[in-house]
């Protein structure tokens, strides 16, 4: 297993930080990972490397306003409007370099599986609309933001005061914590999140808008939004049922939605895991890496390329 740092410029000029997880020989699948809000794609440990060594390439970015892409404390959580944000994933996934028999899946987490949902959901998404998309053989996500849960729910009236600020000030940063407790069960991930100085918790006005608005659309997508005759992506959801960030509830409705088109949707829910289940202690930990995998390369042809 190999790691690479980069960069990705987007159209505007904006460089998005990137890194690679390689693995030994040709990989089986590529798997494209956009983090949640207040992260950055060097926070998911062992995560990423482990993928690699069953043969899945990693390629994951530093949103715009967070991690290493941000370069300035104005910079913070100016990650745009969703229209932005979406075709942000859309630039980046068109500059991964196709090959021959290897197929492409989209991941996101939080925040990131909310985006990624919207867009390859959404009609109004880069990916539904442009004439030039990605072929993606698949898309996952885990502890998706969807609807808060009511422990994290802000009050309704500091939403709607919130919408009307950001119309006027956009760019107006605002601090929103996420309390470091109910990120994980692990008492070790518990204390570097809190002491990770790229998980800085701060949203501008129009990206915590953005953000809830996504989740909203979400949560009351129906069959019929999807439009008649549209055959979905192959789809994977996981959520841990102790989670009190995100509700596993809304999660297992949205693929219970999806379910009823008849696609290939799976809903897996681990007991007792909190909002990062990929390091989750114990068994939870080595079980999400595997159904991760697992669910990418029944999807992968067969290759005796990968080194054991």
């Amino acid at each position: 297993m190999s790691v690479e740092e980069g960069t990705h410029t987007l159209p505007d000029g904006t460089e998005l930080y990137t890194k690679t997880w390689k693995p030994e020989g040709t990989p089986r699948a590529v798997l494209a990972f956009v983090h949640g809000f207040s992260d950055h794609c060097n926070a998911y440990y062992e995560f990423f490397p482990n993928l690699a060594s069953s043969g899945i390439e990693v390629r994951a970015f530093d949103q715009r306003g967070w991690g290493r892409t941000f370069k300035t404390p104005k910079d913070r959580g100016n990650s745009g409007g969703t229209a932005l944000v979406l075709s942000d994933i859309h630039s980046f996934l068109l500059s991964l370099t196709s090959q021959p028999n290897v197929p492409l899946f989209l991941m996101g987490h939080s925040m990131g599986g909310g985006e990624v949902l919207n867009y390859v959901l959404h009609p109004d998404s880069p990916y539904t609309k442009s004439a030039t998309r990605p072929q993606l053989a698949g898309v996952m996500t885990y502890s998706p933001l969807i609807a808060l849960d009511p422990a994290t729910r802000p009050m309704a009236l500091t939403v709607i005061l919130g919408r009307l600020v950001a119309r006027i000030l956009p760019k107006w940063q605002r601090h929103s914590p996420l309390d470091p407790k109910l990120v994980c069960r692990d008492e070790t991930v518990v204390a570097d999140y809190a002491a990770d100085e790229l998980c800085h918790d701060i949203g501008t006005l129009e990206q915590l808008a953005g953000m809830l608005d996504r989740g909203l659309w979400l949560e009351k997508v129906e069959v019929e939004d999807l439009g008649d005759g549209k055959k979905l992506l192959p789809m994977w959801f996981g959520h841990g049922d102790a989670d009190r960030i995100t509700s596993w509830d809304a999660t297992k409705k949205l693929a219970g939605v999806l379910g009823v088109k008849g696609e290939d949707v799976t809903f897996q829910s681990y007991e007792g895991a909190y909002h990062r289940a990929h390091m989750d202690p114990g068994e939870i930990r080595e079980r999400f890496v595997k159904d991760v995998a697992d669910w990418v390369l029944k999807r992968a042809p067969a290759s005796e390329a990968v080194a054991e």
